[in-house]
């Protein structure tokens, strides 16, 4: 039986929609406060909405910017002249951590142009498969870094966002519902150069797992997508998948549910960007982009993963 319009959409990454299809962004209580009484150092604050202007620089990762005007960062919960008394047990000499506790402190040093070499498909000899030359089964183990090294030091969500009171992911949202969602928690979208670096490490890894591709790790490679015109839902729990985890702890990175990235350089309406891949058998790896979406496209596949400077 054919795919859907709905399905054939999301697996060619070819259509767009505008902005009568969009739904209400349904949006998170805000997280819970815990001030410490020692102040951040001071973040140098720059404008994280790519500019639009003719002629006036996009940003990148890079910038590692935080929204100017918008609510307050994270970090915000620890100035000390907003700071409660401390319990009792509480060590007030304590530096704040680097990263809230849902979070994944990442930092070293990333490749900003990665090559990485297949040594055999997943379907290979199978003839007319639609996926040819998609699904990597094993990679060289000797990627090639061909730019100089930059440092990064960022944080980065453990997890997709799981709304409270539910056990999967969100989905249904665009990117620019997103882009509000990770604002509203104080933090913000993921640069595709952060969201990279996090899958694949300092050993430049094709797979948050390693250099061969393996389903039983990470939720992709799911057959039975459609049900009577309809896509399947086969997410999972964010800890249903342990062994699904980049090097820096940060968990289902590739499969699961797509995940909206800012690329890096781009002003609209190009900004935004999917990486990740979902429960369907595609790339899923951790440098694959899905870029053909607007800003305002949403699907059953669409989630979210917040970033945020580190102190």
């Amino acid at each position: 039986m054919p795919l859907s319009p709905r399905v054939a959409a999301a697996l060619l990454v070819t259509v767009t929609v505008g902005c009568d299809d969009l739904r209400p962004a349904t949006r998170p209580a805000p997280i819970s406060l815990v001030d410490l009484p020692s102040a951040p150092p001071p973040l140098r604050e720059c404008r994280f909405d790519p500019v639009t202007r003719p002629g006036a620089p996009a940003e990148s990762g890079s910038d590692m910017c935080f929204t100017a005007g918008g609510p307050e960062p994270w970090w915000a919960r620890y100035r000390a002249d907003a700071a409660p008394p401390l319990p009792p047990e509480s060590d007030a000499s304590a530096p704040p951590p680097a990263c809230p506790t849902e979070m994944i402190l990442v930092e070293g040093m990333y490749c900003p142009d990665v090559r990485h070499r297949c040594l055999r498909y997943l379907d290979d000899g199978v003839p007319g498969a639609f996926l040819s030359h998609h699904r990597c089964a094993e990679f060289d183990t000797t990627p090639q870094c061909l730019a100089s090294r930059e440092h990064r030091r960022f944080c980065i969500d453990r997890d997709e966002y799981v709304p409270p009171g539910a056990d999967k992911p969100l989905v249904d949202q665009s990117w620019t519902m997103a882009k509000d969602l990770c604002e509203s928690l104080g933090k913000r979208l993921c640069f595709e150069s952060e969201w990279q670096f996090a899958c694949q490490g300092e050993a430049l890894r094709p797979y948050p797992y390693g250099f061969q591709r393996n389903a039983k790790l990470c939720n992709h490679d799911q057959t039975g997508l459609e049900y009577r015109g309809k896509l399947r839902d086969k997410r999972v729990r964010p800890a249903d998948r342990p062994a699904c985890v980049s090097p820096f702890g940060v968990r289902n990175l590739v499969g699961n549910v797509d995940e909206w990235t800012v690329r890096d350089g781009m002003q609209r309406p190009w900004r935004s960007s999917l990486r990740g891949g979902w429960w369907l058998a595609g790339r899923n790896n951790c440098v694959a982009a899905t870029t053909g979406h607007d800003e305002y496209y949403f699907g059953a596949q669409t989630g979210v993963r917040c970033c945020a400077n580190a102190l």
